[in-house]
């Protein structure tokens, strides 16, 4: 039996919300996790993460190469047409499916986390506390709340966001498969209206991860007609996809893809990872910055509340702030790479360049990660 009233109330059991509740349990916090669905479960995700967050994961007890993460030193990008650039990653990375990481860190939890697999359907704000009501009808108090329910949500629209009324034209796929494919890589292969990611994962399967306009994806009849006559027309995505055997019974898609602005705080609610603002996939940085927005959060409740006692505006504006001064370039540069790629004449300039300076392409990652987390 659950209690009703709590520190901190987490909404969503993504990345995010995992290593919030990790970084808080050792301090006898009471959090409450909601969230919609039982672990394991796959997600739309492309499953690289930086090494930029492994010094924070082991300082959360949580090491993902004892699980089989996949270590990534290596980059490459193809043209639409498939010709190739390749570079070091300068911080390395790693391939591990959601699947499997978000199960390790629910499973790394102690009973000091209540748990609960429910939807949020109300967050009503009142006297300085929380009312949270779900769909299964219970009713939960919380000082403080921390919404991290990734990219798009219904809640988003009770809670009245801006983002969430203003039309998108983007979509995703994801599916994992058998191929040979290089362990110590992650490739970026353009097509039109997108660019699809692949990389090896802890099982040794690859996974595919692309995104597309849906003016593109309209062309063709269905997700397999686009794969073949769409993204083919890259000769790296033509080889993967006539050899690939898919894994999956059915791939998984979302559409709706919001990468409009969005308020880190929104009436006194903390919005951690996707919920707080979605990077351009092509950057590879959403899951670290799922990861390090955890650790920013947690770091300033314990320091302004758990053991200074500040008052709530003095969280929200130090969150805030170093939220801003953290993502916010990682945010405008993926914006801006995205717009160069999907530009046929701009796309076809930068590929030049960059075959010309090599050196271009490592400043370019950096430019969208951050550094070690220690």
């Amino acid at each position: 039996m659950h209690r009703e009233d709590y520190d901190i109330v987490i909404i969503g059991g993504g990345l995010a919300g995992l290593c919030t509740a990790l970084h808080l349990q050792r301090h006898h916090i009471r959090i409450l996790l909601i969230e919609k669905h039982p672990y394991p479960k796959h997600k739309v995700c492309g499953e690289y993460v930086s090494n930029e967050v492994l010094p924070y994961l082991n300082d959360l007890g949580i090491d993902p190469h004892v699980h089989g993460a996949v270590p990534i030193s290596r980059f490459e990008i193809s043209t639409r047409e498939g010709e190739t650039i390749e570079s070091d990653l300068p911080l390395g990375g790693f391939g591990i499916s959601r699947y499997s990481l978000d199960k390790l860190l629910f499973d790394a939890l102690d009973s000091q986390i209540d748990v609960i697999f429910d939807t949020a359907v109300s967050i009503k704000y009142l006297n300085d506390e929380f009312i949270i009501d779900t769909q299964s009808k219970k009713h939960y108090k919380s000082r403080f709340v921390v919404g991290s329910y990734g990219k798009r949500s219904l809640l988003d629209k009770r809670l009245g966001r801006d983002f969430i009324n203003k039309r998108t034209h983007w979509m995703a796929v994801k599916a994992h498969y058998d191929f040979d494919f290089p362990e110590d890589r992650v490739a970026l292969h353009n097509f039109e209206g997108g660019y699809c990611g692949l990389s090896k994962t802890e099982t040794g399967a690859v996974n595919a991860c692309y995104l597309t306009t849906l003016r593109s994806f309209n062309k063709a009849d269905g997700i397999e007609d686009f794969q073949r006559t769409v993204m083919s027309r890259n000769k790296k995505l033509q080889n993967f996809f006539k050899h690939a055997r898919p894994l999956f019974e059915k791939p998984l898609s979302i559409s709706q893809i919001s990468f409009a602005k969005k308020s880190v705080i929104h009436n006194h609610i903390f919005m951690l990872g996707d919920s707080a603002g979605l990077i351009h996939p092509l950057c590879g940085n959403g899951m670290a910055i799922a990861i390090h927005s955890a650790k920013i959060f947690s770091e300033l409740y314990l320091s302004e509340i758990h053991i200074k006692g500040a008052n709530r505006q003095l969280l929200e504006s130090a969150y805030e702030a170093v939220w801003k001064k953290t993502f916010s370039g990682r945010l405008i540069t993926g914006a801006r790479i995205q717009r160069l790629l999907l530009n046929d004449t701009a796309s076809v300039f930068t590929y030049k360049a960059i075959s010309r300076f090599p050196s271009i392409l490592p400043y370019v990652i950096r430019k969208t990660h951050g550094t070690l987390m220690v």
